[in-house]
C-alpha cells in the first residue's frame, strides 16, 4: 500500500476544518484524479500527502510509515521519495531551466553533489530527457523569468520526471496550459507513472480532463470525500452535485467532447462533457 489515511481531519488555527473525517487508501501504481469545487480541501489533502501538514486528528500512512513519528532524518529522506508539481512552480526568477530540473534530485544527492551542481549542472543529458518529454528542450538554458507561466507549469513537471519518486503529487499541474498541451503533459505524468509503478494524484479543476484520463476519480467537497469511484461510474448527477453550489442554474449537461484546463469547476461540468 502506497498511502492510507484513516479519519483525517485538519483544523487551521482559526477554527477553519479544511478536512473533516477523511478516509483513503491508495496502492502503488495508481493513478487518481481528485476534483471538486474551490475551496474543497483539494490542496490541503495533497499537502497531507506530501508530509507537508500534520494532520489535527486521525491516522496516517505514507510509503509505508507514519511521517510524524520520524526523526528529522528519516523525514526529510521520505520527503525525498515524493515529488510535488505546484500550479505556480516555486522556481527562483534568475535560475537557469537546467538547474531548476536537477533540483529535483537534491533531496537524494549528497551535499557536496547537490552544491556542486548549483554551480555546475552535473546532468545535462539527464535534465534535457525531462524537458523533451514536454516540447522544452530547447529551453534548457534559457532563465525562468524568461519563459511563459505554461512552460514554468512544464519545468516544474519535468522537474518531477527527473526525481523519479515513488509518489507523485500534481496540484493543478496545467492549469496555465491550453487544452492540446494540458492533455499532453497528463499524459506524460500518467505514462512516468505507470512505467516505473508509482503512485500520481493529481487535483484538477478540468473535469473532463480528469475523467477521460484517470482511473480513478474523488470527489472532494467542503473537506469531504464524497464519492471515490473509477471514472466511468461517475455520473451526471454526481457532478451535477458535486458543485451545485457554483451556480445557482444548472443547465443540463452536454455529451459534446470539450475539455480545458482554463475552465473554472463548474464550467467544466455544466459545459464540458466527459470525454472517454
Amino acid at each position: 500500500m502506497s498511502c492510507n489515511l484513516e479519519q483525517i481531519s485538519l483544523t487551521h488555527s482559526n477554527g477553519f476544518t479544511a478536512l473533516a473525517g477523511v478516509s483513503l487508501s491508495l496502492h502503488a501504481g495508481e493513478r487518481i484524479a481528485v476534483i471538486g469545487p474551490s475551496g474543497a480541501g483539494k490542496t490541503t489533502l495533497l499537502r497531507l500527502l506530501g508530509a507537508a501538514v500534520r494532520p489535527s486528528t486521525g491516522g496516517i500512512e505514507l510509503l509505508g510509515k507514519n511521517p510524524w513519528s520520524l526523526p528529522v532524518t528519516e523525514l526529510r529522506r521520505l520527503r525525498s521519495r515524493i515529488g510535488v508539481v505546484h500550479q505556480a512552480p516555486p522556481l527562483p526568477q534568475r535560475q537557469r531551466v537546467v538547474t531548476a530540473v536537477l533540483a529535483g534530485r537534491l533531496g537524494q544527492w549528497p551535499l557536496w553533489k547537490s552544491i556542486a551542481s548549483l554551480l555546475y549542472p552535473l546532468d545535462l543529458a539527464g535534465a534535457q530527457a525531462a524537458l523533451e518529454r514536454l516540447e522544452l528542450g530547447d529551453r534548457l538554458f534559457d532563465r525562468c523569468d524568461r519563459i511563459s507561466g505554461g512552460q514554468l507549469q512544464r519545468v516544474g513537471i519535468a522537474r518531477v520526471l527527473y526525481q523519479q519518486p515513488d509518489l507523485v503529487l500534481a496540484d493543478e499541474p496545467v492549469s496555465a496550459l491550453d487544452p492540446t498541451l494540458a492533455q499532453q503533459a497528463i499524459r506524460v505524468l500518467l505514462a512516468d507513472a505507470e512505467a516505473r509503478g508509482a503512485t500520481l494524484v493529481a487535483s484538477l479543476h478540468a473535469v473532463d480532463l480528469a475523467l477521460a484520463e484517470f482511473p480513478r476519480v474523488l470527489g472532494l467537497k467542503d473537506g469531504r470525500i464524497v464519492f471515490d469511484l473509477p471514472a466511468q461510474a461517475v455520473t451526471d448527477q454526481l457532478l451535477h452535485d458535486l458543485y451545485a453550489a457554483e451556480s445557482a442554474e444548472l443547465p443540463t449537461l452536454s455529451k459534446e467532447p470539450r475539455f480545458s484546463a482554463h475552465s473554472v469547476e463548474a464550467e467544466a461540468v455544466l459545459r464540458g462533457a466527459r470525454c472517454r
